[in-house]
């Protein structure tokens, strides 16, 4: 299917190409998230009427994803959880965890799909590097340090 990129999209192109791709990833991923369009002589017309308005759109969101990066950039999320005498934990540490105590700690939303955890959930205390993915240009090394606590 032939689609038109409404913004840029990680290994397939930015703002405004027009590609080739599967007719299941354009029809449950791009257009229904809106970031592409099929490309009809119509729908290529408005966006080129569209264009400037859409980068705009995009540099603010670069923008915006820029300012939470430089507040991220250095920070140490603290997490503490139950953990036996061996250092494993009573369950484990995942994305979503990390999203919610982003946004208790430093004050910033981020979506758990935004996360990016290289090796899994974490399952042991210590100390970890994760990857915050707040834009497609935009990627902070966050360290977080996992410490048990008993009961």
């Amino acid at each position: 299917m032939q689609i038109i990129l409404l913004e840029k999209v990680v290994k397939l192109g930015n703002l405004g190409d027009v590609i080739r791709v599967k007719d299941g990833f354009a029809r449950n991923f791009l257009i229904p998230q809106r970031k592409a369009r099929r490309a009809t002589d119509a729908a290529i017309k408005e966006f080129e009427a569209k264009r400037a308005e859409l980068e705009q759109i995009a540099a603010q969101k670069f923008a915006a994803a820029q300012v939470v990066g430089e507040k991220l950039t250095g920070a140490v999320l603290k997490l503490s959880q139950k953990a036996g005498v061996d250092g494993r934990l009573f369950g484990s540490v995942g994305s979503a965890d990390i999203a919610a105590e982003l946004a208790k700690q430093h004050a910033t939303t981020i979506e758990k799909t935004q996360v990016r955890m290289p090796l899994g959930p974490i399952k042991t205390i210590g100390e970890y590097v994760i990857s915050v993915v707040l834009h497609t240009d935009v990627v902070i090394d966050l360290n977080v340090v996992i410490v048990g606590e008993t009961s």
